[in-house]
């Protein structure tokens, strides 16, 4: 079994030259479980998207490495799920388009229709795949982020705002993709909920001086 591993060394981030957070270090190996916390503000997603590529830091450097050879940036988000808030899927096409389409794009051959299928059912959609996703509460699309999320069997799974907008059966369906990933991969959670950061065994604070 592959395994990923990320370090991240005294990354800063500003935008507009105002300061976000600073010097934050982090250093994971393949089954570590990490939450970031901290106040409304003090830069928790900004943080995700900059351990996911999305965003890069001010200051400092991000490196992740496979089998401990390093991924090349471009390459990260093969090795990512990420469930946000302000990721968002296509209206226009169903439950089960928009994952055969995204899947495409992510061009990964492991991916089959049967591998979708489960994922459709294991997030509790299945029988709303062929349903415009229009037609989904907020929660459901929530959960339709969950089955792409995890499609490709990530080495690392980022969860921002994990539990935003799920029911009670939601909030049990992710703490089972919880569980899962921590059986195999790393598991990354930005969160102010004590019961959500309490799925990971270390912390980062946002805001605090010791960071």
């Amino acid at each position: 079994m592959t395994s990923v591993s990320l370090k991240l060394d005294g990354v800063s981030k500003e935008f507009n030259r105002r300061l976000i957070f600073r010097d934050v270090s982090i250093s994971l190996q393949g089954g570590d479980t990490l939450a970031i916390t901290g106040r409304n503000g003090s830069g928790k997603s900004t943080l995700v998207k900059i351990l996911c590529g999305l965003l890069s830091p001010t200051r400092g450097t991000l490196m992740y490495a496979l089998d401990g050879k390093d991924i090349e940036v471009d390459a990260i988000k093969d090795h990512i799920g990420l469930v946000s808030p302000y990721l968002q899927m296509y209206d226009e096409f169903t439950g089960l388009e928009n994952l055969e389409v995204l899947s495409r794009i992510r061009a990964d051959r492991n991916i089959t229709g049967e591998t979708i299928a489960e994922a459709l059912k294991n997030v509790g959609l299945w029988d709303r795949r062929n349903d415009f996703v229009r037609t989904y509460s907020s929660g459901m699309k929530q959960r339709l982020k969950y089955a792409f999320a995890v499609l490709h069997r990530p080495g690392v799974l980022v969860l921002d705002e994990p539990t935003s907008n799920l029911d009670a059966d939601g909030i049990a369906m992710v703490e089972r993709c919880v569980r899962e990933q921590r059986s195999h991969g790393m598991l990354i959670v930005a969160t102010n909920d004590a019961d959500e950061a309490i799925w990971c065994s270390q912390r980062v604070v946002l805001g605090d001086e010791k960071v």
